[in-house]
């Protein structure tokens, strides 16, 4: 989501609600993306150039096209475009890049005539007489939906989460166009078989759409943290909580990325309480909130505590893949780089053709990655000096196409949460026990030499991509 001044320098743009509607978008785009391909295409003929047909698709003004239209459409359209845009930044041709990452920045509101709509059909026409005062303007926007700010008569302040009219239908059609568009692009092998990771992204998107399903993940969220004073979880108004709006507690918090500028202690703190919090979703509570984006944390500077926002993607854990992290955790503490290497295999993480084919590359990232997690005291997130060689050994596997490997859904959606919160914590430059926590998390106790320098596998904690 984003902060108010932004929304509130937003522009009001209906959102396309039927299909036919949103078909017809996406026929403007294509209509409009083939123009420009035309008109580069002619300019770069008449300079005796013979251009790629991907190099025709991205051209700026065409990743204008594409990122506008997106963000009229928001919902699976808009969600996917920001998720591919944060997790595969550094295989992506820097013009895709560009398209994709101006949609975390591009907020379109609702109408206020569709917002009404929107709310009379969910609460009924008198809607407006459940609050005292009900914000029109919203103060946050996301792919999805709008929050308000809403009181009701006893006093009590609601963020309502509104869903855009149109987005749960129109998930299977968003979802394949948006996969057209990655085809077209060149980006992805013809080999890569995308249909299981496509069908997983729709099955996972119609639940974030369920916001009867969200409020009660939150619920359960609030259950498994209270008492805790590191995690505030908004609470849940079930009675104003439809399908498509959700009613909670307005919580006071500031950006997570305020904490740029508090003290070392305070993001120390703040980004030991998430790393902790993501190894309890994985070997605790078998389930996890597997959305990274920033926007879904909040912090508050009087107490320290973390606010957790929007529990729309928590999915459950499946018992292998938490066994899969527990094994390359194990590898890692005992710094058996071979073993981390093999399981990483055996388990997915790595495709055997990459493995066979770049192996000596590999050794030296993971070689490189245990060194830096391995300097006495606490991992800090800030010293990136790994990540250049880490980049430098990538470029030949991410040049070889043939070899290119789609983990299990299940690993890619985890390993998202784990990479992103790595990422903040490269934002926040936090230095945090990482294999304290994860020897805490797996109940091993490292002893003696082990406890100077317990490891943690490179693709699990270390946030490796870069950040």
């Amino acid at each position: 989501m984003q902060d108010d001044e932004e929304v509130g320098a937003a522009r009001h743009r209906a959102v396309p609600s039927g299909r036919i509607a949103r078909l017809g978008s996406f026929g403007r785009l294509a209509g409009g993306v083939a123009g420009g391909m035309l008109a580069e295409g002619a300019r770069r003929l008449a300079a005796g150039e013979r251009p790629a047909m991907s190099d025709l698709i991205l051209t700026p003004a065409n990743a204008a096209r594409v990122a506008d239209r997106l963000s009229h459409l928001r919902g699976a359209a808009m969600k996917l475009g920001q998720m591919i845009s944060m997790d595969a930044g550094d295989v992506l041709p820097p013009e895709l890049s560009a398209i994709l990452a101006r949609l975390r920045n591009q907020a379109y509101r609702m109408p206020p005539r569709q917002l009404d709509q929107v709310l009379a059909r969910e609460w009924g026409a008198d809607w407006r007489r459940r609050f005292r005062h009900f914000e029109a303007a919203p103060m946050a926007a996301a792919s999805i939906g709008q929050v308000h700010r809403a009181t009701l008569p006893d006093g009590r302040v609601l963020a309502i989460k509104v869903q855009y009219p149109g987005v749960a239908e129109s998930i299977d059609a968003d979802v394949d166009n948006v996969a057209t568009l990655l085809r077209l692009s060149g980006v992805l092998p013809p080999a890569i078989d995308l249909a299981p990771l496509l069908s997983e992204a729709k099955r996972q998107l119609a639940e974030e759409a369920d916001y009867v399903r969200e409020g009660e993940q939150m619920r359960l969220y609030g259950e498994r943290l209270a008492g805790d004073p590191r995690y505030v979880v908004p609470e849940l108004e079930e009675v104003l909580t439809t399908r498509r709006v959700l009613a909670m507690r307005f919580v006071e918090g500031r950006p997570i990325e305020a904490l740029a500028e508090a003290p070392q202690a305070a993001r120390d703190a703040a980004m030991t309480a998430l790393i902790t919090l993501v190894l309890r979703e994985l070997f605790a509570f078998g389930a996890m909130q597997t959305d990274p984006n920033f926007a879904n944390y909040r912090w508050q500077p009087d107490t320290g505590a973390l606010v957790l926002l929007d529990f729309g993607a928590t999915r459950a854990v499946p018992a292998e893949t938490a066994g899969a992290y527990r094994r390359l955790i194990e590898a890692g503490l005992a710094r058996d780089l071979d073993r981390i290497r093999a399981i990483a295999v055996e388990t997915g993480f790595l495709g055997e053709a990459a493995a066979a084919a770049h192996r000596p590359a590999i050794d030296r990232i993971i070689a490189a990655i245990d060194a830096a997690l391995n300097r006495p005291g606490a991992f800090d997130f800030g010293d990136r000096a790994f990540v250049p060689v880490v980049r430098e050994e990538a470029k030949a596997m991410i040049a070889d196409r043939d070899t290119w490997h789609v983990p299990h859904v299940e690993t890619l959606f985890v390993q998202r949460k784990v990479s992103g919160t790595a990422l903040l914590a490269a934002r926040l430059k936090a230095r945090v026990d990482v294999r304290g926590l994860a020897a805490a998390a797996i109940g091993a106790a490292p002893d003696g030499a082990a406890s100077e320098g317990t490891g943690a596998p490179p693709a699990a904690l270390s946030g490796h991509d870069g950040g």
